[in-house]
């Protein structure tokens, strides 16, 4: 497999870093919903909210993938919700280490925006279960990539 490349370039490479995550193994569709729940937030802001879906005390509004999903307490302008924790602990890894990049660049992570997160399908893993009579069913696993990039505030 080769080199993945980020889907956009920043406007001002020296106001803005970025980080990918390739190949985690959780659902895509729980990955879009958190991108598209904390895209335009700052990054403490973000990192507050991930954290606190992690604890399960706030919902991610379901937005897209949202038959049959029960309505969740507290979400604001939205009904149906839930608490992705496997990928809010990916997205968050993401995030730390956006934030890292931006130290390293002499940043300060409190004045970050998330200006572009998304989602990418990764590979998919091929995997069989043995079944009754001497047959197998495919048990696949997807995998997906997510790019963040956060930019200054000024």
């Amino acid at each position: 497999m080769g080199r993945l490349k980020y889907s956009i370039t920043p406007e001002k490479k020296e106001q803005s870093s970025r980080a990918m995550g390739t190949e985690h193994h959780i659902s895509p569709k729980h990955a879009l919903e958190i991108c598209s729940a904390i895209k335009g937030m700052r990054a403490e802001a973000a990192r507050a909210y991930l954290e606190d879906v992690i604890a399960k005390r706030r919902p991610v509004p379901f937005k897209r993938y949202n038959k049959k999903v029960p309505h969740r307490r507290g979400l604001m302008g939205w009904d149906a919700g839930r608490y992705p924790q496997k990928a809010a602990r990916a997205v968050l890894s993401v995030l730390i280490n956006a934030t890292s990049n931006a130290e390293y660049k002499g940043l300060d992570p409190a004045e970050m925006k998330i200006s572009h997160v998304s989602t990418k399908q990764g590979r998919t893993l091929r995997g069989w279960m043995p079944r009754a009579m001497g047959r197998a069913t495919p048990k696949d696993t997807e995998t997906v990539s997510i790019e963040m990039i956060l930019t200054e505030v000024s």
